[in-house]
């Protein structure tokens, strides 16, 4: 039951990171990984929210299988992030890559603390 859990989620994470990676690509062109960015930031604000509400509520195991290792373990794209980020500096856009790695680290970790503040609030609630 474990391995259909995460298999389950990876499904739904890998196909989710495919269609987003995909529309950024079209909206915005691809002399920027909008796709990873995208996914990055908002893998960080799933992991972070869902991880908050897991310690707050008694949420069956199969749960966390499902969602922080099977979705968010296939919908986020870290070896992607940093092979493009290595592109752009082989290119010679640093500028770009400087905005890559920095803003997905910075943004990556405030949304995460969102996630965990949405969490909270929801808890509250």
């Amino acid at each position: 039951m474990k391995y259909l859990m995460v298999g389950i989620g990876g499904f739904i994470g890998a196909n989710a990171r495919f269609i987003i990676g995909t529309w950024a690509a079209q909206k915005w062109g691809a002399s920027f990984p909008y796709g990873t960015f995208i996914i990055n930031v908002t893998g960080c604000f799933i992991l972070g929210l869902f991880a908050t509400l897991t310690m707050r509520f008694p949420w069956h195991d199969n749960w966390r299988l499902l969602i922080s290792i099977g979705f968010v373990g296939a919908y986020t794209t870290f070896s992607t992030f940093e092979y493009e980020s290595l592109q752009l500096v082989s290119e010679g856009s640093l500028m770009r890559a400087g905005l890559n790695i920095f803003g997905s680290v910075i943004l990556g970790f405030l949304a995460a603390f969102l996630g965990v503040v949405a969490a909270r609030l929801l808890i509250r609630a």
